[in-house]
C-alpha cells in the first residue's frame, strides 16, 4: 500500500468562524471536518461558502486574524 501525505501550514483564521483557516499558499480548509473549501463565483463575485452562507473575498480579508503560536509552558519536573 502506498501512502502520500501533504502538510500545509495554516497562517490565518476567520474571526467569526474559528474552524475555517487559510494556508500560506491561499487554500481554505475547514479544520473541523478536514475538508478543502472550494472557491465559488456568485454573480461575478469570488468568495467561499462558510457556514452555509456566501462571503466574498473582500469581506473575508477584513475578518482574517493571524494564528498565534501556543506559548511554551515550563513544567517543574
Amino acid at each position: 500500500m502506498l501512502t502520500i501525505s501533504i502538510d500545509y501550514t495554516c497562517k490565518y483564521r476567520i474571526s467569526f468562524a474559528q474552524n475555517y483557516v487559510f494556508t500560506t499558499c491561499g487554500i481554505c480548509y475547514n479544520i473541523k471536518t478536514n475538508r478543502k473549501i472550494k472557491q465559488v463565483v456568485k454573480s461575478n463575485c469570488i468568495g467561499y461558502i462558510i457556514n452555509s452562507k456566501f462571503y466574498s473575498l473582500t469581506r473575508l480579508k477584513e475578518n482574517l486574524e493571524i494564528i498565534k503560536k501556543p506559548k511554551k509552558t515550563k513544567y517543574p519536573f
